[in-house]
């Protein structure tokens, strides 16, 4: 079991590393290391007020540490996004800095009243496709005034993911051709996320909006969509749609200028 376990991460690594190296090469596939917590529902107020103390304590002590930005979403789960240059930024160095500058007891009671209110929580990276990701304004992932986020995980397996790019690339090129209003940005699964899939992260101002905009969309795209978006359909195995909100209260940068 040792042995058969050992040979498939060196697999792993040998089919990821260069893949890496190539994206760091010309940034068309920026990484991003994400943190994701499972709160109970009946614990998200008490959850917030501990992260909101940890976004708070690394900017009073300015922690030499990647920054991040968070996502809340209707399922009591919370992201912490970082993006990264390499796998080696994924770091928690700057906690041993932070929990010297607040003291090991505040430090740790402010953990543990986090620790007590999730399920589960993990880390792994996600890459973001520049050549899907439709954003005819630049590329960013937090559009000023429009926190509200719809999340499209298609998921799909290591023999259909290249064809559902393909599929992927039709759609953008139609939204281009239509000059959709419509922006959106696409990652892939990477280190660390079991299966293959690839998220679409849709921002708009609110719920509201994000209707409104969605059906003058799909006017607009017409009857030329739906082939299309079949065909995309023919590589997911499952389709998963979550709810979301940018949380900027519970977001960290540094201040590098000090």
């Amino acid at each position: 079991m040792r042995t058969c376990k050992f040979s498939s991460v060196f697999l792993t690594l040998f089919m990821v590393v260069p893949f890496l190296l190539s994206a760091q090469e010309d940034d068309k596939y920026p990484m991003y290391w994400v943190h994701e917590d499972k709160v109970m529902p009946s614990m998200v107020a008490e959850y917030e007020k501990a992260a909101k103390m940890l976004a708070d304590k690394c900017a009073e002590y300015n922690v030499d540490m990647p920054g991040w930005i968070t996502t809340s979403s209707m399922d009591s789960r919370y992201l912490y996004v970082s993006k990264i240059k390499s796998l080696a930024d994924i770091t928690f160095e700057g906690m041993g800095e932070l929990r010297e500058k607040m003291g090991a007891e505040a430090f740790d009671q402010m953990f543990a009243d986090m620790n007590k209110c999730y399920t589960a929580h993990g880390d792994y990276v996600i890459t973001m496709d520049k050549d899907l990701t439709y954003m005819p304004e630049g590329i960013t992932q937090t559009p000023e005034g429009e926190d509200y986020r719809k999340f499209y995980y298609l998921h799909s397996t290591p023999a259909k993911i290249g064809k559902l790019r393909e599929k992927m690339l039709a759609i953008k090129e139609l939204y281009q051709n239509k000059g959709s209003k419509i922006s959106y940005r696409v990652y892939r699964s990477g280190f660390g996320t079991m299966g293959d899939f690839y998220m679409v992260a849709i921002a708009s101002k609110d719920a509201v909006s994000y209707e409104v905009n969605g059906a003058a969309n799909d006017k607009l795209l017409g009857e030329e969509a739906k082939p299309l978006f079949a065909e995309v359909m023919k590589y997911v195995t499952k389709l998963e749609q979550v709810t979301g909100a940018m949380r900027p209260d519970l977001a960290y940068t540094p201040n590098i200028s000090n």
